[in-house]
């Protein structure tokens, strides 16, 4: 296993050609190209936006101006999810790459994972400019959290990825258990909600046991709130644990390697 692991590094050139040909192929042949990159969150923004500022407009007031408070909330999560879809069926996808002898099959969840990553880091550009629409810009200190948050999001979805699309070889059920399952996850996790309600408050000793709380949590005081960073044992909590997640799914993907070629 330890040896498979320190191999990655000499695939990083695969990595980068196989990223940048997925990130090519998803808009082929649409009109708008790559401008569904800022696109897709602005659309998700309207709804959302809509739904708790009219409908239901009940809300924290420590969320105002909420369209921007949900976009902190949104942008990593649509990340984390696409990243756990895609490379759940990315081993299957790329069956005639597993059969060639010498091709690293952890190369692809890890491809869906980063080529997902790309496209959050492209929304930024749209939260920065809501940010400034708005005259809503974050805490300069807090800002030193976010690559960190972001670093433990890579870590914590790269190893479920690589632990979901093993499984997915021999159990095709698995896709359809992501997707119900990112739903009630969506919930579990404030991000169309404050954390620091009264309401979540009483419920904190649950969501805490939730890796994506304290992520959650962290984009939103790094990105949203102006007071200074108080999660650092939460986000650490969440760093030791995506560790752990990613050295148990990497422990799973190797033992059952070999067993992909026939599988798929």
């Amino acid at each position: 296993m330890w040896r498979n692991l320190a191999q990655l590094v000499h695939y990083r050139s695969l990595i980068q050609s196989l990223v940048a040909r997925d990130l090519k192929a998803r808009y082929r042949g649409s009109v708008l190209g790559f401008f569904w990159t800022f696109v897709n969150p602005l659309l998700l923004l309207a709804i959302y936006s809509f739904v708790f500022s009219r409908i239901l407009p009940n809300r924290d007031p420590g969320t105002t101006p909420y369209p921007l408070f949900l976009l902190c909330g949104l942008l990593p999560w649509t990340w984390f999810a696409t990243a756990l879809v895609e490379s759940s069926a990315s081993l299957i996808a790329g069956g005639n790459l597993i059969r060639k002898v010498l091709f690293p099959a952890e190369v692809l969840p890890i491809v869906s994972v980063l080529a997902s990553m790309v496209h959050f880091l492209l929304g930024l550009v749209v939260l920065a400019v809501c940010e400034i629409v708005l005259a809503h810009p974050p805490a300069p200190a807090n800002l030193v959290w976010f690559p960190v948050a972001v670093l433990i999001q890579l870590v914590f979805s790269t190893g479920l990825g690589l632990l979901l699309s093993a499984l997915t070889v021999h159990f095709r059920d698995v896709r359809d258990l992501v997707a119900n399952l990112l739903t009630f996850w969506f919930f579990a996790t404030p991000i169309i909600y404050s954390f620091r309600s009264a309401a979540v408050q009483r419920y904190a000793w649950l969501l805490a046991w939730n890796p994506c709380y304290h992520l959650a949590v962290a984009y939103q005081e790094s990105l949203f709130f102006t007071d200074p960073f108080d999660h650092v044992r939460g986000l650490l909590g969440a760093g030791l644990v995506a560790v752990l997640v990613f050295l148990a799914g990497y422990w799973v993907f190797d033992r059952l390697r070999d067993s992909f070629a026939e599988a798929v």
